[in-house]
């Protein structure tokens, strides 16, 4: 199939449907906008079961998602989307990059949820604009980035609900949304939702259970990632 784009952690490869495309996840890990890389055995295969699950219980409750079917062990089908090229980040605790803008320790309950946008521009390292930021730069008009941020909202909400009952504190998370290729006035999530994507802690003893086990060279790495697929599993299952 014709490769349409590789990014750090997918390829996305053209379908025979013109509304549809094949995402496969890759077992590359990188951090620090790509500075430090390595691979992980298994880690698309465990991102990609994170994201079904995930998505599937969004769908169930209303959030619209790119996600249409399960392929094989790491590739999916989903919709066929004009991404945003902004990174949606909603922040529940403190850490990373915004313990050090704030002034306040990791692990810090913020007063209420945080939503920020970044753009995802390499050359520039992904900065932190403004609504003004985005309109200025055509990204997504006042009426989209009011669609995105509700919706970014939403899954907050149920995220974190969900991974409390499985032990588990949504300290932040990013996602990205996109026009619907058949239907550019439809916004929709898109990308994943894994530990790629999430601060996740483990609330009895506050582990880490994520990326930063990748980028803090914590180690078990993959371990952490099949703790959280488990988890995940077993509550979707009963």
């Amino acid at each position: 199939m014709e490769l349409l784009y590789e990014g750090k952690a997918k390829k996305l490869y053209r379908t025979n449907c013109p509304d549809e495309v094949l995402m496969e996840f890759k077992d590359d890990a990188t951090a620090f906008n790509g500075k430090k890389k390595t691979q992980f055995q298994n880690k698309g295969a465990i991102n990609k079961q994170l994201t079904c699950l995930l998505y599937r219980m969004l769908e169930e409750r209303g959030i619209p998602s790119h996600f249409v079917r399960d392929v094989d062990e790491i590739r999916i089908i989903v919709r066929r989307v004009e991404i945003i090229p902004v990174e949606v980040v909603v922040r529940n605790w403190v850490a990373g990059s915004l313990a050090g803008r704030i002034g306040r320790p990791e692990g810090t309950p913020l007063s209420a949820p945080m939503v920020e946008f970044y753009y995802k521009k390499d050359e520039l390292n992904d900065p932190l604009i403004t609504t003004e930021h985005l309109r200025e730069l055509n990204l997504a008009t006042d009426g989209e980035v009011s669609v995105i941020r509700d919706m970014a909202m939403r899954i907050n909400g149920f995220l974190g609900e969900f991974f409390e009952k499985v032990g588990i504190r949504l300290v932040d998370f990013k996602v990205e949304f996109g026009r619907l290729h058949s239907d550019r006035s439809r916004i929709i999530l898109a990308d994943e939702i894994t530990p790629d994507t999430c601060r996740l802690w483990d609330i009895r003893t506050g582990r880490k259970l994520d990326k930063d086990r990748f980028r803090r060279d914590l180690g078990e790495v993959m371990e952490s990632y099949s703790d959280v697929l488990g988890r995940v599993s077993h509550a979707l299952s009963v």
